[in-house]
């Protein structure tokens, strides 16, 4: 699944090409992909004739605002989920296999989104409503990782209730919003600690590490187009390079970059997890 660093590689190419232009209309190609409203042809009426003055993150999410002639249009949100895409391309590129919904835009561009697993999901909030009443997920997200809200002392004081092991807690989005499996164990990696460490026993300063590992393995990847392992494509179908750069992530059996011995993945709750166990105790 995309995480911060790839849907914030995403959200920053839709604002280079997708801004102050109309929407012209579209074509939902399975219905199930549109969350809201829940008529197909509601929701391409409601964004046609808008256009994009700003598309913003929060967590996992991306957030287009839009305006129409009358001023406030509401947003166009999205969800990728496992294998969600949104590209850039000229209309008479041939549709993909897996097209979901398609948006047109000035010029024969349009913006398509490319779903193989089907999971992924687009929301039209009306200017009316509040975002979390019609995308409810918003809602339950806990602070940004690079927001002053995320504090160490705030890390501090939410992992002492937690009777639970880090790595799961960490992929909790009420804890941290956007952060997932790579950016977890990366993350955990450059802080020392065991993935299976409780949260309740962690001391300050592991705690202290892994508020600077989680905010540095983030930027890192965002700073190369975020991951790609099998699905994730920018906006102009680039792969994110973050994956050869890898501490531990999806490196089972391949030699610590540190201390040379194998990492080791395990199961934590049905999610695996990778780690040294000899840089992390």
């Amino acid at each position: 699944m995309p995480e911060l660093p790839e849907v914030e590689t995403v959200r920053r190419g839709l604002n280079q090409v997708t801004l102050n232009q109309f929407i012209k209309g579209g074509e939902v190609c399975l219905e199930r992909t549109v969350a809201y409203p829940f008529n197909a042809g509601d929701f391409l009426l409601g964004l046609t004739q808008q256009s994009l003055v700003q598309w913003h993150r929060r967590g996992k999410y991306l957030l287009g605002e839009l305006q129409n002639s009358a001023g406030a249009g509401g947003w166009l949100g999205v969800h990728l989920r496992m294998t969600g895409q949104l590209l850039w391309l000229p209309q008479a590129v041939p549709l993909q296999p897996h097209c979901r919904i398609r948006l047109f835009f000035n010029g024969d561009r349009e913006l398509r989104f490319i779903d193989q697993r089907t999971f992924g999901r687009l929301w039209w909030v009306p200017p009316d409503q509040p975002l979390e009443n019609i995308m409810p997920g918003l809602a339950k997200l806990g602070p940004e990782p690079f927001s002053s809200e995320f504090s160490v002392a705030y890390l501090e004081a939410a992992l002492s209730k937690r009777q639970r092991p880090i790595k799961n807690a960490l992929l909790d989005q009420a804890l941290v919003a956007g952060v997932g499996n790579i950016y977890a164990d990366e993350a955990l990696f450059l802080s020392g600690i065991q993935p299976t460490a409780l949260c309740s026993r962690l001391k300050s300063k592991p705690i202290q590490r892994l508020h600077q590992a989680l905010q540095q393995v983030l930027a890192a990847s965002i700073r190369v187009g975020g991951t790609t392992f099998s699905d994730f494509r920018s906006v102009e179908g680039i792969n994110g390079n973050y994956g050869g750069e890898a501490w531990v992530y999806n490196r089972a059996g391949k030699a610590c970059r540190v201390c040379g011995t194998p990492i080791e993945r395990i199961k934590l709750a049905g999610r695996s997890a990778h780690y040294c166990p000899t840089c992390q105790r």
